[in-house]
């Protein structure tokens, strides 16, 4: 087991850039309107991985800096994203961003927050917003009951992933997410999210997550076994609906 969470998911990056979830178009909407961050305005986006919260601010017209201190996945942002005028990367943290005092209007981040250390995120975050920048916070939420397929999916990581229940547990819930806030809390919404996975794609997103077993641990085959039997048993025209909530919290920062 990996506890440095900068080094995580170094071995799993093929696998996250292609079979992670993308982020509702939502999202940079209600930046906009509930937010009142300005279409151009400059985004540091935090925890930035392999670039698939980056894209979404990109495309919403952001000059975006990708803050990520993994180097494999910021190289396979760099790859995704080299092409877009606006963007840039840097080797930084989310407590040690590297980027100027007051130079963004809006600082995001989103399936990396979990791993952050608040008071000195909190710190650094409001070090790097301009005076009236905002925070906005989000990350996709995997349904764990609706489908016979999601309750599978769930039990099997209960059953094959010891290292499941203390990351599943470290994503916090809404009134955590006020408490992060403190008097800066505004909105929080919610965006349903989905994937349509055949077996391939359901294999490579488990696989991209950093607590199922790689393939030298004795639980891996048995794992995939126990997937293949759970996809065939529920799946509908050749996939299932991997299906998820994107929670969305925003609001300026807090001073600590």
């Amino acid at each position: 087991m990996i506890d440095d969470s900068t080094r995580r998911f170094t071995d799993r990056v093929a696998d996250y850039v292609k079979f992670r979830p993308t982020y509702p178009r939502e999202v940079a909407t209600f930046v906009h309107v509930e937010c009142g961050i300005a279409p151009g305005a400059p985004v540091a986006d935090i925890g930035a991985g392999t670039g698939l919260s980056t894209k979404l601010f990109l495309d919403a017209g952001h000059p975006v800096t990708a803050v990520e201190p993994n180097a494999a996945m910021r190289a396979a942002a760099d790859e995704l994203l080299g092409g877009y005028k606006g963007y840039r990367s840097v080797a930084g943290t989310a407590e040690a961003t590297t980027l100027e005092a007051a130079s963004v209007d809006l600082v995001s981040a989103a399936q990396a927050f979990h791993w952050f250390h608040k008071t000195d995120t909190q710190r650094e975050f409001a070090r790097i917003l301009k005076p009236r920048g905002k925070i906005v916070l989000f990350w996709n939420s995997r349904l764990l009951e609706g489908s016979a397929f999601l309750e599978g999916y769930e039990a099997l990581l209960q059953r094959f992933c010891p290292d499941y229940a203390r990351v599943a547990e470290s994503y916090p819930d809404s009134a955590a997410m006020a408490d992060w806030f403190g008097d800066g809390f505004e909105h929080q919404t919610v965006f349903p999210n989905a994937q349509w996975l055949d077996f391939d794609g359901l294999r490579g997103r488990l696989m991209s997550s950093s607590y199922a077993p790689r393939a030298d641990d004795e639980r891996h085959e048995p794992m995939l076994a126990a997937l293949r039997e759970l996809f065939e048993t529920t799946q509908k025209d050749g996939t299932v609906n991997f299906a998820y909530e994107t929670r969305v919290y925003a609001g300026h920062p807090q001073r600590v």
